[in-house]
């Protein structure tokens, strides 16, 4: 507790010898965030700028990749000056506010895979009906949700939480998730039930969604002729890549969660910075080489700085 500012601060305790390798996290680190800045910021940038792109399914694509800087952002810059700085403290209303940010993007994300399974669902499944159902109203109401939604959700325990006094100032980790929750004094079963109903709110449900429409599109793309299974290939592969690889690292940081205490120092650290850098770097890589109109105006752009 700082007496004359009143903050009260928290040690953040999942460092590993930061001491002795600073230097090396942060170049690493450094390096990770400006790559998943630029990567992200590139392709997002192509489907505002050219028209052939501005269609629902690119424009959820555009969103999902802003997510993800935004997510980066609310991590790597606290991240860097720790690693620079003697103590690895945060203050409390920022560590909340952090938690807060960070579930929410997480979410999110499932939400915005949803929304473009829904899109690739109608285009394959139901392509007469498509102008009708996916209107840019559709579209908006969609990307609004699929941020309004998690924010909700989390504003709930992120309240309930801050009612209740502090225990610990310190967490085993390096940045503010849901081992915040070790700090306060109360039992927190019923957060923890509702945590589980958050999860399946909006998480699981979501990627349950996405798996039926995924099979209602195979099924259809089957049956018919090779153009729809060109097309069903082309544009649900890259989804299907990105929610496999997501899925994966939030059951990571479930799991972490979970088994915090039983997990070695070393091991927390080093999947806990897998999850920051994978996903963020993933999925541009992944839209902009799998995805052929997105890859075609990518190239044209690397050729034009070539040329300057």
């Amino acid at each position: 507790m700082d007496a004359g500012l009143n903050v009260t601060y928290i040690t953040l305790n999942g460092h590993v010898e930061v001491h002795r390798y600073r230097y090396l996290y942060f170049v690493i680190m450094l390096t990770a965030y400006i790559l998943i800045i630029c990567c992200n910021a590139t392709i997002a940038y192509l489907i505002v700028i050219h028209s052939d792109l501005h269609e629902p399914m690119y424009i959820f694509i555009a969103a999902l990749l802003i997510n993800s800087i935004l997510f980066s952002t609310n991590i790597y810059p606290k991240l860097l000056i720790d690693f620079l700085s003697e103590k690895q403290v945060i203050a409390y209303q920022t560590c909340v506010f952090q938690v807060f940010i960070y579930y929410t993007l997480s979410f999110a994300e499932f939400l915005l895979l949803a929304a473009m399974s829904y899109d690739r669902y109608v285009s394959i499944c139901k392509p007469l009906q498509y102008p009708m159902i996916m209107r840019k109203t559709t579209v908006s109401v969609l990307l609004a949700l699929a941020w309004l939604v998690p924010a909700c959700h989390i504003m709930v325990p992120v309240v309930v939480v801050t009612k209740n006094k502090l225990c610990r100032f310190s967490m085993k980790a390096i940045f503010c998730n849901n081992s915040a929750y070790d700090v306060f004094c109360a039992n927190f079963t019923a957060m923890f039930i509702f945590g589980v109903v958050i999860l399946f709110d909006i998480a699981i449900f979501p990627m349950l969604f996405i798996i039926f429409t995924y099979t209602r599109i195979f099924i259809v793309a089957h049956r018919s002729c090779g153009e729809v299974r060109r097309k069903a290939a082309q544009t649900c592969l890259p989804h299907l890549l990105v929610l496999i690889n997501y899925s994966c690292l939030v059951g990571y940081d479930v799991i972490l969660a979970r088994l915090e205490s039983d997990v070695p120092k070393i091991a927390h650290f080093i999947m806990t910075l897998q999850i920051l850098i994978y996903n963020p770097l993933f999925n541009p890589i992944i839209y902009g080489l799998k995805l052929q109109k997105i890859s075609k105006h990518l190239k044209k752009l690397l050729s034009l700085a070539e040329m300057n």
